[in-house]
């Protein structure tokens, strides 16, 4: 080969070495602009939140939700936008708010409860449904079986009706010679209160409890008026029906417990973290926290009827010593050695 030829054939080598390297820069810069491009044209995954209680009220739990989401890599603001939808405790609200979040086009909508998943399922057939807290969601018509859920529906389900009638035997042994509970429900009850209440009334005849159904209104006024109730029906100790609801209202209806002296028992920890005297229950906390995940696997491709609805396994039972001197109930220590964390 000529000194020339060899001259040529470097300067070829060196051209293709060049083109080469442009190639790799542009298939970086591709991949790069990808993400900003997807986000610029509105790629950027949105899902709904759905519930039937109050922004503040449920705050504690949207934030269990949010971290967890965070640490599976969904940052909202950045790569995945959530659009909120409360109905400020009234459910008649739930159908227009779910169809609200279906003309948004959506990409998944998280229903906090029962109630708002049926509205969101009446809503949307095709549109993915991630339950955080759903009662019975075989009982309510929400998925076929836990195992298949068989359609757009999935997510937890928070046996409140079988935790119900173990919270009315907590009472049984907490407050002596107890013969009638005033059980708070909604004056609007719902599908999964109903579910609640009979499995109670089922647990009262077999503890020999007569139960006083209180409709509550679920404002300032309308609890004080339901609390008043309960002492004309001379009821002996009161609970509240598993629902966020509830949950947004816990701070007044305990400081009414106190007032009223009345024994109570909640579904929650923060109820007793508000001063309230007991509380049996599930983690809600855990409940969003395990939402996240479920939101994870569908935005990444699976479909809602191939991941089984989880049910609660671990379960809280606390008590507040403080709360039972301030209404001047004696706890036995074979009681209090019952639970798993004893607040003085």
């Amino acid at each position: 080969m000529s000194i020339v030829e060899r001259q040529v054939d470097e300067a070829e080598k060196k051209l293709m070495k060049r083109k080469i390297t442009v190639l790799a820069l542009c298939a970086m810069l591709f991949t790069l602009c990808g993400p900003v491009e997807a986000q610029q044209s509105g790629k950027v995954p949105r899902i709904g939140f759905l519930d039937n209680s109050t922004a503040s009220g449920s705050a504690v739990l949207l934030e269990a939700f949010r971290q967890e989401l965070r640490k599976l890599g969904w940052i909202e603001g950045k790569n995945i936008t959530i659009e909120y939808r409360f109905a400020e405790q009234t459910p008649e609200r739930l159908p227009e708010l779910a169809a609200d979040l279906v003309r948004l086009k959506v990409d998944l909508i998280v229903a906090s409860a029962t109630a708002p998943a049926l509205a969101a399922r009446n809503a949307t057939t095709t549109i993915p449904i991630v339950m955080t807290i759903a009662a019975d969601p075989v009982g309510a018509g929400l998925v076929a079986s836990l195992a298949r859920p068989g359609a757009n529906v999935t997510g937890l389900s928070s046996l409140s009706p079988e935790l119900s009638t173990k919270r009315l035997e907590i009472l049984k042994d907490a407050v002596p010679r107890l013969a009638r509970v005033g059980p708070l429900r909604p004056t609007r009850g719902t599908i999964a209160t109903d579910l609640q209440l009979k499995d109670l009334e089922a647990a009262a005849l077999a503890l020999k409890i007569k139960l006083e159904e209180i409709a509550t209104q679920l404002d300032p006024k309308g609890l004080e008026i339901a609390f008043q109730t309960a002492k004309q029906k001379q009821v002996k100790a009161i609970m509240t029906t598993d629902s966020p609801r509830f949950f947004a209202e816990r701070r007044r209806i305990v400081e009414l417990a106190t007032k009223y002296r009345l024994p109570a028992i909640y579904f929650q920890k923060e109820f007793v973290d508000e001063g309230g005297l007991m509380s049996y229950g599930a983690d809600y906390n855990d409940f969003f926290r395990q939402a996240a995940h479920y939101v994870d696997k569908i935005l990444k491709g699976t479909k809602p009827a191939d991941l089984p609805v989880q049910q609660a396994t671990k379960f809280e039972f606390v008590i507040n010593l403080k709360a039972a001197k301030q209404i001047g109930l004696t706890l036995s220590p074979e009681f209090l050695a019952r639970a798993n964390q004893v607040i003085k």
